[in-house]
């Protein structure tokens, strides 16, 4: 295959130089026989539309992480029901209308994190806290709905920036409040049976959950490196159960990898355990591990 006729994906966000899509998608496409490339690239909000516009006809799709994951959505000329629902998409498919080139857009993320949770042993969800408010905050609470979530509790820097998540909450049927961190308005609240941070991996919760409520409720993480975040460590350290951004980074990137092969989110792809195996394998991850104690991801 020429360089010329090759397929060409890429992850992009900014900043990117860290992300492990390049493993997870290459040992997919390798384990499926094709001879696909991906690659990264550094792209920040003001420059997705002119990275878009000068891509040639060898595109098939990209992965996007933040800060894009609402940047892209005005330039879609479709979007799967998940990405309008939630407000994000991470996933664009390049086609065809004419001699016209269309995106269509797809969140994967939402899967990522439910089936991430459901490994965990994690099926049924009563009560749920949220640390964080920006797109993949969406996801989440999309998740943890489908998870039969009735009230969701989010913590945030400004309530005022996360009053779409709580018009999200009520499309999907789930109880949505917003409170401010350190305000102490959680106090009353009933312990959740999940903690979701959406933090950033530089940023530390300001806030302290009791060593009881670590044992009772599963965090589930979405940063993947470095590994464990200070939540996560205090969380390990308290006897509590922890679920990695690692394991959500997987098995999102598996439906990307269908979308990206048959155009379908929904369609399995030729021997989908071994494509899951290989692409776990590539980042030092082994699914159904005991999620107690430390967890080595990637060497991170």
């Amino acid at each position: 295959m020429s360089d010329a006729r090759a397929v060409r994906l890429a992850v992009l966000g900014s900043p990117i130089a860290h992300s492990l899509s390049p493993a997870l998608q290459g040992a997919a496409y390798r384990t499926l026989g094709l001879d696909w490339d991906y690659g990264v690239r550094e792209v920040a909000s003001d420059g997705l539309a002119g990275f878009l516009a000068s891509l040639g006809p060898e595109w098939r799709g990209l992965s996007l992480t933040m800060p894009l994951k609402r940047t892209v959505l005005p330039m879609l000329d479709a979007v799967d029901p998940v990405a309008e629902a939630t407000g994000a998409a991470n996933t664009v498919l390049f086609g065809s209308d004419g001699d016209r080139r269309t995106l269509a857009g797809f969140n994967t993320d939402v899967y990522g994190v439910a089936r991430s949770l459901r490994d965990a042993g994690i099926d049924r969800v009563r009560t749920a806290r949220v640390l964080g408010g920006g797109a993949t905050a969406g996801s989440v609470i999309a998740a943890l709905a489908d998870l039969g979530a009735g009230r969701i509790l989010v913590t945030v820097r400004d309530v005022f920036r996360a009053t779409d998540l709580v018009e999200l909450g009520r499309r999907l049927g789930t109880d949505v409040a917003l409170h401010v961190f350190g305000d102490g308005a959680d106090r009353a609240e009933e312990p959740p049976d999940v903690v979701a941070s959406t933090l950033p991996a530089s940023a530390d919760a300001p806030l302290t959950f009791p060593d009881d409520v670590a044992r009772r409720a599963v965090l589930f993480d979405v940063v993947y490196a470095p590994w464990p975040t200070p939540l996560a460590a205090r969380w390990l350290a308290a006897g509590g159960t922890v679920v990695p951004g690692i394991d959500m980074l997987i098995h999102q990137a598996l439906l990307q990898v269908r979308i990206f092969v048959g155009g379908d989110p929904a369609v399995p792809l030729p021997d989908e355990a071994a494509v899951l195996t290989a692409m776990a394998a590539s980042v030092d991850r082994e699914l159904g591990r005991d999620w107690h104690g430390p967890i080595a991801v990637g060497g991170f």
